[in-house]
C-alpha cells in the first residue's frame, strides 16, 4: 500500500520553469485513478482535489477560515470577473489577489474562457480575442490571450489558465473545428507572454465530442509544453454519456506527469468518472449553488430540506457526516431557516455540501492508496440516487 504524503506548507518552492509541479504517489492498478501532490509558492495540495468556486474572490456563504476548517486546500475564482469589479489595479493595490481576499492557499484562475460560453449574449468572437459588454455597467472590455496572461500574473494566482474559446455543445463540426484551433492559436500567444516564473500556466484541450479534433487538440496543445492540461468544453450540455466518453478517451492521453484537470464537472458521479479516466483537478459551483437553494448532497443523494417531510425530522443532513452542520443541526431546523429566508440555512446547507466534495476527494486518495478504488466506485454508485430527494 501506498501512503499519500503530508499536506505541504506554504513557501514550498515552486517548481522552475519547464519543470512539473506534480508528482504521482499512488496509482491504481484497474482503472487510470492516482493520487498525487502538486506544489506552489503558496503550499502543495493533494489530488485528485475539489476546488470550491469562489468566482468573485468569495466562496459564497463561506469565509477562508470555514474553508480552512473544511480542509480545502486550493479554491478556484475568476480572472475575468475580478477584472470587471473591482478592477485588477485595486487588487494589486491590495498585494494581489491572496491578500486582497484573506486566503493563503493555492489558487486557480479561470481565464475567462468559460465566459465566451457563458456570457454568449454579450460578446463576439473574433481571431484576435472577445469582445464582451459588461454585464455590469455595459462598458466594451476587449479580451486577448496575451490580457488575459496579464491579468492572472498581476492577480498572482498559483495556477493560470489559457484564455480559450468554449462552445456550447453542438454537433456542428465546422462550429466545434474553427474553435478548437482559435484556442490552439491563442494557447501559443499565450505561452510566448507569459512572464512569471512562480505561476504554473495550463493548457486547454478542446474539441466537442469529436474524438479526431479532441486528439489533435490534444497533440498540439501538448507540443507546446504546459505544465499542465485541462479539458475545456465538457459539462457544457452534452448529454453524461457523451461526456463521460470524452473524459475516458482523452484523460489517459495527457501526459503523465503532467496535472490533468477537467473544467467544470460537479456531480459525485460524474468525479468518479473523471478520476477512473486519470483526472486530478476538478470545479463547479454545484455544492454552493444547491446549497443556497437548500439541496443538500448525501451519499444516497440530493436531499432537499426546503421540503415539508423534514418538518419534524430531526436527524442531520446525513448521520455519519462530520460536518458543523450535521454535528449541530437538523433537518426541521434547517427546513425553518430556509422558509424564515434567513441566511443561516443557505451557508449551514452550502458548508455541509462544500464538505461533502472536500471529503469525497479525501476518501478518493485513500481508496486509490489503498487499491481499493473500483470496490469503492461501484458501491457508492450503487447507493447513490441522483432522484432522491
Amino acid at each position: 500500500m501506498k501512503t499519500i504524503a503530508k499536506k505541504g506548507k506554504k513557501g514550498d518552492s515552486p517548481p522552475k520553469r519547464g519543470q512539473s509541479p506534480f508528482s504521482v504517489l499512488a496509482k491504481d492498478s484497474a482503472t487510470h485513478a492516482r493520487a498525487g501532490i502538486v506544489h506552489t509558492p503558496h503550499g502543495s495540495f493533494h489530488t485528485p482535489a475539489f476546488m470550491p468556486v469562489g468566482t468573485q474572490g468569495t466562496v459564497k456563504g463561506l469565509t477562508p477560515r470555514d474553508l480552512e476548517g473544511l480542509g480545502s486546500e486550493i479554491i478556484l475564482a475568476n480572472a475575468y470577473h475580478l477584472s470587471v469589479r473591482p478592477g485588477i489595479d485595486i487588487i494589486k493595490e491590495a498585494g494581489g489577489l491572496h491578500k486582497f481576499m484573506g486566503w493563503s492557499r493555492p489558487i486557480l484562475t479561470d481565464s475567462g474562457g468559460y465566459q465566451v460560453f457563458s456570457l454568449s449574449r454579450l460578446r463576439k468572437v473574433t481571431e484576435e480575442g472577445v469582445q464582451f459588454q459588461s454585464y455590469f455597467d455595459g462598458r466594451e472590455i476587449f479580451l486577448t490571450p496575451e490580457k488575459a496572461i496579464k491579468i492572472q500574473e498581476a492577480l498572482g494566482s498559483d495556477i493560470a489558465m489559457i484564455f480559450d474559446e468554449c462552445p456550447p455543445y453542438t454537433k456542428d463540426r465546422k462550429q466545434i473545428k474553427e474553435s478548437m484551433e482559435r484556442t490552439l492559436q491563442w494557447a501559443g500567444r499565450a505561452k510566448v507572454c507569459r512572464r512569471r516564473e512562480d505561476q504554473t500556466l495550463f493548457g486547454i484541450i478542446q474539441g466537442g465530442t469529436f474524438e479526431d479534433l479532441r486528439l489533435q487538440s490534444l497533440e498540439e496543445t501538448i507540443a507546446l509544453e504546459f505544465d499542465g492540461y485541462a479539458l475545456g468544453g465538457v459539462f457544457v450540455g452534452e448529454p453524461k454519456e457523451e461526456a463521460i466518453q470524452v473524459l475516458a478517451r482523452t484523460g489517459p492521453r495527457l501526459p503523465s506527469d503532467r496535472p490533468r484537470y477537467v473544467m467544470g464537472a460537479g456531480t459525485p458521479v460524474e468525479l468518479l468518472e473523471a478520476v477512473s479516466s486519470g483526472l486530478d483537478l476538478f470545479d463547479c459551483v454545484n455544492p454552493t449553488r444547491y446549497g443556497r437553494n437548500g439541496s443538500a448532497f448525501t451519499r444516497k443523494g440530493l436531499v432537499v430540506v426546503r421540503n415539508g417531510k423534514y418538518t419534524h425530522d430531526f436527524k442531520p443532513i446525513e448521520e455519519a457526516c462530520n460536518c458543523y452542520t450535521c454535528r449541530n443541526f437538523s433537518r426541521s431546523y434547517l427546513r425553518h431557516l430556509f422558509n424564515c429566508e434567513e441566511m443561516l440555512g443557505p451557508q449551514l446547507v452550502s458548508l455541509h455540501n462544500v464538505y461533502f466534495f472536500l471529503e469525497f476527494m479525501n476518501e478518493i486518495r485513500r481508496e486509490i492508496a489503498a487499491g481499493t478504488f473500483p470496490a469503492f466506485k461501484k458501491n457508492f454508485k450503487n447507493q447513490f440516487d441522483s432522484n432522491h430527494r
